[in-house]
């Protein structure tokens, strides 16, 4: 009953190729990221569902967040799969986006949380934050997310680190190697790196900690703080405090206001979205909307929210 009512509308109508050619629209654009990011699952799972529903979308590769925030910024059909705190970048312009500010982007619905966590194989001791000090830690891609929110709880708890850059496979060998100390990474969690150093070698996972995340959080306004159960990695029996970002899907404020209600209804309305989208879109939830504090919602999807009753703390456009 739900397909049939999305596909009578105008807007998903039009979408699904029952306007006539010349007016129907173009085809959406999904930028994602490199092969092995969570982005491209995530972003070949919302095009099959889009698919299913009459709406044709295609999936291009990308460096990550920051080149879709580009895409995006400059193609009117473009969707992208962004990291809040790139996306807090790309809005201020800084030289991480490369000194422009990006006026056109708005969020359309909420993917999954980046949490950030530390690793330490067993033979290190180390199992607080507070003991990296001085110690060789890998942060992933230089001038990464990873890298500026390490250093903000670096500072935070009044500590020095030496930052070793690599990617998440690099970081996850060097770390095996004795190249350094420590890692952290930020990801979906379980994070797939630390997993993949645990499966072979005896490890600790921990986090800043309550008193640092706190601090960095009232500073970092795309972040927030987060608490991991135990269990969530290998022999945790202790929660693990920290912050995370979350990663919404973002549109150009130029996508027409029916095609943008039309497909975060379509995403949003799902019965299970673990179950009708896939596995990586569990928290794919409208009430996950309002950890969007640092991008307005295109208009198309503010009338979904608030259709919803859902309430949002984003910026106002």
């Amino acid at each position: 009953m739900m397909r049939r009512s999305l596909l009578a509308s105008p807007a998903a109508f039009a979408l699904a190729g029952g306007a006539s050619a010349q007016n129907a629209a173009p085809p959406l654009v999904i930028h994602t990221a490199g092969q092995g990011s969570p982005f491209v699952t995530y972003g070949e799972a919302i095009a099959a569902l889009l698919g299913r529903n009459g709406v044709t979308a295609t999936v291009a590769a990308s460096t990550g967040s920051l080149q879709n925030l580009t895409a995006v910024e400059d193609n009117p059909n473009a969707l992208g799969t962004a990291f809040l705190g790139s996306a807090w970048d790309a809005v201020q312009g800084t030289p991480a986006a490369g000194g422009r500010r990006h006026t056109r982007v708005r969020a359309l619905w909420p993917m999954y949380e980046t949490s950030f966590q530390v690793a330490a194989l067993a033979t290190s001791g180390l199992t607080r934050f507070q003991q990296l000090d001085g110690r060789r830690v890998g942060a992933g891609p230089a001038r990464g997310p990873a890298e500026t929110f390490l250093q903000a709880a670096a500072e935070a708890a009044g500590i020095r680190i030496q930052i070793v850059s690599g990617s998440p496979a690099e970081m996850t060998e060097g770390l095996l190697a004795g190249r350094m100390d420590a890692l952290w990474q930020g990801a979906i969690v379980p994070i797939p790196s630390i997993l993949a150093a645990l499966a072979r070698a005896p490890g600790v996972v921990f986090g800043p900690g309550a008193e640092v995340v706190a601090r960095v959080t009232q500073r970092l306004p795309m972040l927030a703080p987060t608490t991991l159960p135990p269990g969530t990695y290998p022999g945790q029996t202790a929660p693990i405090e920290s912050f995370a970002a979350w990663n919404f899907i973002v549109a150009n404020r130029a996508l027409s206001e029916a095609t943008a209600y039309a497909i975060t209804r379509m995403v949003l309305t799902v019965a299970d979205p673990a179950r009708d989208i896939g596995a990586v879109a569990a928290t794919t939830r409208a009430a996950n909307a309002v950890h969007n504090r640092v991008l307005p919602f295109h208009p198309g999807a503010l009338r979904f929210y608030r259709e919803a009753g859902v309430p949002l703390a984003a910026p106002v456009d």
